[in-house]
């Protein structure tokens, strides 16, 4: 896989070394088991896979070569490149300026952009309508446009099931980056309708069973489904697509219950005419990201502590995973851990701020399941744990216990 230049700020003395060592002893990702990196009084169960993935990394190396390649210029980025606070607060202090909140809310005038600025698409990629704003401002976009490729793969998805009379099926949070820019590409092609979860999807399986009144869908998918929608006519034939960063198995689940309601609708011999199996569209990050969660949930621990932005859907898919079996803190960065008793946290749930008093329980050694999301920079995750190292001075030193693993792994 290529190889990308990025800051080496993001780079780690633990993380990365701990990755590099469970790369080169299992490069196929054949073992999703978790390091335990055992300091004496204090364990960490660090994830076989998470942090930057491809295209994160590639949003990255391109936004700071247009920083390089640009020192005369206005740059913008259309909304946050990724969900990392962390990361975009970097390049809003090195002069890229935002366009727009997550949500779509204007931060800086369209009518103020010339075509001498240069404007950088972030990796969630942007909607056909705001590419042709921008090329009839004079601006191109295209030479730093970072969209990853996995989100591409599900357009082009959705582009096919269009060619063929399907309406497309996005699983994924319609209010989400990456939804808005996959519903618009779409729609392009093809009736399209916005799914959040299993409930959204027994709605629609009620309007195509025809359970509950047609007039029914404009009221349960209002702001969710495209132009000119008919129910009538636009869930004879389906097929689904997602948000790269929902989880597998529900999206695995809406796919299946939409085909068993053709096959209950249409019958068992027609059902392939109603409903297309598109496979998933999961990129292959989050897919090994939630792996390594199962891997984790194998362990027996304390807590759960999982670093990344409040609003990266991926990073909140691994607290929900953890949050089964173990008291899961969901934390931005270092900065959240107070001192050795007290720690603040995102409810994801709430969406609200928390602190929790004696998150460290009083047992020794004391177990932590330690783990991030894609757009999370392995740097922040070394962090934390050197944090929580500080409160327990007798620990083994980080090289003694980093040779060990790297004995062990070798063995």
């Amino acid at each position: 896989m290529k190889q990308f230049n990025i800051p080496t700020f993001y780079r780690s003395p633990i993380i990365s070394r701990v990755k590099d060592l469970r790369k080169n002893q299992d490069p196929r990702k054949k073992d999703f088991t978790p390091t335990l990196l055992d300091f004496g009084p204090v364990r960490f169960f660090i994830a076989r896979h998470f942090g930057f993935c491809y295209g994160v990394e590639n949003a990255i190396e391109i936004s700071y070569r247009a920083l390089d390649e640009n020192p005369d210029k206005r740059i913008f980025l259309l909304s946050e490149m990724i969900h990392n606070p962390e990361v975009n607060r970097d390049l809003n202090e090195r002069g890229i300026r935002f366009i727009q909140d997550t949500s779509g809310n204007l931060l800086f005038p369209w009518e103020d952009l010339t075509p001498d600025d240069v404007v950088i698409i972030p990796a969630f990629g942007t909607t056909l309508e705001i590419k042709e704003k921008l090329a009839g401002m004079g601006i191109e976009a295209q030479t730093y446009d970072t969209t990853c490729p996995f989100v591409t793969k599900v357009w082009k998805t959705a582009a096919k099931l269009g060619q063929k009379d399907y309406t497309v099926v996005v699983h994924g949070k319609h209010r989400h980056e990456e939804t808005r820019a996959t519903f618009s590409h779409s729609q392009d092609g093809a009736p399209t309708v916005v799914v959040r979860d299993l409930d959204d999807t027994r709605q629609l399986a009620e309007i195509i069973r025809g359970d509950r009144p047609q007039s029914d869908f404009y009221e349960l998918f209002a702001g969710k489904y495209s132009e000119g929608f008919d129910p009538a006519t636009d869930l004879q034939r389906v097929g689904v697509v997602n948000q790269t960063t929902m989880l597998a198995s529900e999206t695995s689940e809406i796919a299946e219950f939409l085909k068993q309601t053709m096959i209950e609708t249409f019958g068992a011999d027609h059902y392939k005419d109603h409903f297309a199996d598109t496979r998933d569209t999961l990129c292959y990050a989050t897919n090994d990201n939630q792996r390594a969660t199962f891997g984790l949930l194998e362990q027996e621990a304390d807590l759960a502590i999982v670093v990344g932005g409040y609003n990266s859907s991926n990073t909140s898919h691994i607290v929900e995973l953890c949050e089964e079996k173990y008291p899961t803190y969901f934390i931005s960065s270092e900065r959240e851990i107070v001192d050795a008793t007290s720690i603040r946290h995102f409810n994801y749930h709430a969406q609200e701020m928390r602190q929790t008093e004696n998150f460290l329980t009083d047992r020794e050694p004391v177990s932590v399941i330690l783990t991030s999301g894609a757009s999370c920079p392995d740097s922040m995750v070394d962090a934390v744990m050197q944090k929580i190292l500080s409160y327990y001075p007798q620990s083994r030193s980080i090289d003694a216990v980093l040779n060990q693993v790297e004995v062990e792994v070798a063995g």
